[in-house]
Formats: structure tokens, C-alpha cells, sequence
């Protein structure tokens, strides 16, 4: 860890209108993206995920350059344990990315919604089970009313909704693996684009030697392919940002941003089916939504601005 990044680490976060603004920026974008990966239909989601983790390398070059952690990038990753633990967290990453891009390609937004929304409250139980946190009443009320939301999903689905549970399951895992890593949120998340770069150039060249277009048949899909790098650096820029400037209590809440526009997208705009089974899942997630930030509001009043140093800034940068 490099001495600048001790010195961001170690600042206190103060709330600022313009990190609020950047936070709801970064979520506002992670929430409509399913706008962008449908514009992308003429590719297949494996395609469209390797196409995003080279053109976002590209992208995050200069940026890490700039803040001064491309050595540090590079150094995390020229030992065994640390490329294996970044390696193993862009696996989740890739695999999180995949299967959300598919889903909203197949029409399951709504599924991947539910997926995000409960990614808080698996990263509840995971924190206890890997790392010995302790869950106040609230927090374990909130995890219970979420669990009897997925409960609804089952016979609303007719089945099991696999799609929201491994997106909150890989989510989660990357969030245990992001903190055992030894990079922080962006040198890391360079470090797994870098180290995901040769699997996606080799599909793309394969793909390339079947005669298949790699980049749409026209100047606009091949500008939408390359935007994929863009529409994921620019809302992990604004996040950045947000967690330097303000609480993470503040950033917990707003986080919630994104899934409610994906679920609105996907029943709104797309017209995915929403029946009475279903709307009480939603109900039950939303209402454990609302006791998680009872808690936050209660815990960030009692212990004041929190340091950035958590495993939510790690998390978020694998934001859809």
C-alpha cells in the first residue's frame, strides 16, 4: 500500500453535497443499465462481458496512472498470493457480470433486481460466518423479513429464482474475497480487468475466427461496444468519489438506488411480469430495506462519520 493511499485511508469522510451527488450519480447509472446492455442485443452476453473488461482496462489505465496506484496495481499482483486472490475475485466479478447480462437480455430483470437488493443482507451473514460480526436485532429482523421475501419468489417463479440468488451469492463471495485481497477498490478492480484481459481477447479472437462480427454490423454498434468500458469506469469514478466525501452510512442507503430502477425498468419499460406473489416478495425486500436503514441512520448518529476503509467501497465497484 503506497503512502497516499494510507494518507485517503486514514482521513475522515465528511458528508458534501457534491459526494452525495456523485453517489446518487454512480447508482443512477448502475440502475439504468439494462437500457445499455439491451442496445446490445446483437452480441452474445459472453462477447459483450469481454468487450467490457478490456475496453474498462483501457479506461483504467490513464485513471490509475493519474491517482499514482498503476505500480501499486502492478506490484499487488506480481506475487502468486496476490494474483491468485485478484484472479479469483474477477472470476466472481466476470461471472456476476455475465450472469446479470444475460438475465436482462432474457428478460429476467426483475429477477436481477431482487438479486441486488439482497446482496446486503447476504453480505449480513457472510460477515458473520467468514469474518465473526455480530448482527444486532435490527440487522437480523431485517435478514429475516428478506429471507421470507425470496420465500415468495419460489412458488411466484414457479421454481427456484437461481438467477437473484447466484448474483447475490457471487456479489457477496467478491465482496469476502475483495477483502481478503491485499489492493484496494481501484488498483484491485484494475488488477482483475488485467489479469480477466487475456481469457476475453482469446474468446474475442476465437470468435473473430468464425466469421462472427465483433463489433456489430455498423459504425453505432461497434461506438456501443466500445462505450461498454465507459459505462463501467464512469459510475465507479463517481463512487470513488462519494466514498471520500461522504458517510458510508449515507452510501448504504443510497445504494438501494439501483435495484429500484432496474425494477422499475423491468416491469415498466419492458413490461416483465409482476403478479400478486411476486409484488408481496417485493414488499417483504422493501420492507427489509427500509430496517436496514433504521439501523445505518441509528449506527452512523451514534459512531459519527466512518473511515473508508470497509469492505463496501471493495464491493460496489462490481456494480452491474
Amino acid at each position: 500500500m503506497d503512502l497516499q493511499e494510507v494518507r485517503v485511508r486514514c482521513t475522515p469522510v465528511n458528508e458534501s453535497r457534491n459526494g452525495v451527488l456523485s453517489a446518487v450519480a454512480a447508482f443512477f447509472l448502475w440502475g439504468v443499465l439494462p437500457i445499455f446492455w439491451k442496445h446490445l442485443h446483437f452480441l452474445p452476453p459472453a462477447s459483450i462481458i469481454a468487450h467490457r473488461t478490456l475496453w474498462s482496462l483501457l479506461l483504467l489505465l490513464p485513471v490509475l496512472a493519474f491517482q499514482r496506484q498503476l505500480w501499486t496495481m502492478l506490484r499487488g499482483i506480481s506475487t502468486l498470493r496476490g494474483a491468485g486472490w485478484h484472479l479469483l475475485s474477477g472470476v466472481l466479478l466476470g461471472s456476476n457480470w455475465l450472469l446479470y447480462v444475460w438475465a436482462t437480455l432474457n428478460n429476467h430483470i426483475l429477477e436481477g433486481a431482487l438479486g441486488y437488493y439482497l446482496n446486503p443482507f447476504l453480505n449480513m451473514l457472510f460477515g458473520a460466518l467468514f469474518f465473526g460480526e455480530r448482527q444486532n436485532r435490527l440487522q437480523m429482523l431485517a435478514v429475516a423479513v428478506a429471507a421470507s421475501g425470496v420465500a415468495c419468489q419460489f412458488p411466484a417463479v414457479k421454481g427456484v429464482p437461481w438467477i437473484a440468488l447466484v448474483l447475490a451469492v457471487t456479489f457477496a463471495l467478491y465482496a469476502v474475497v475483495r477483502k481478503k485481497a491485499p489492493l484496494g477498490a481501484l488498483a484491485g478492480l484494475g488488477a482483475e480487468t488485467a489479469l480477466l484481459a487475456p481469457i476475453a481477447l482469446g474468446w474475442l479472437i476465437w470468435r473473430g475466427t468464425q466469421g462472427v462480427e465483433l463489433f456489430g454490423p455498423s459504425g453505432w454498434t461497434a461506438a456501443l461496444v466500445i462505450c461498454t468500458g465507459i459505462a463501467t469506469a464512469t459510475p465507479l469514478l463517481c463512487f470513488g468519489h462519494a466514498t471520500r466525501t461522504i458517510s458510508l452510512t449515507s452510501l448504504g442507503i443510497l445504494q438501494f438506488i439501483g435495484p429500484t430502477l432496474q425494477f422499475l425498468i423491468g416491469w415498466g419499460m419492458y413490461g416483465e411480469p409482476l403478479n400478486t406473489l411476486r409484488l408481496i416478495s417485493f414488499g417483504l425486500i422493501w420492507t427489509a430495506v427500509a430496517i436496514y436503514a433504521v439501523d445505518a441512520l441509528k449506527r452512523g448518529t451514534k459512531k459519527g462519520p466512518p473511515q473508508t476503509d470497509s469492505p463496501l467501497e471493495n464491493q460496489k465497484v462490481a456494480a452491474d
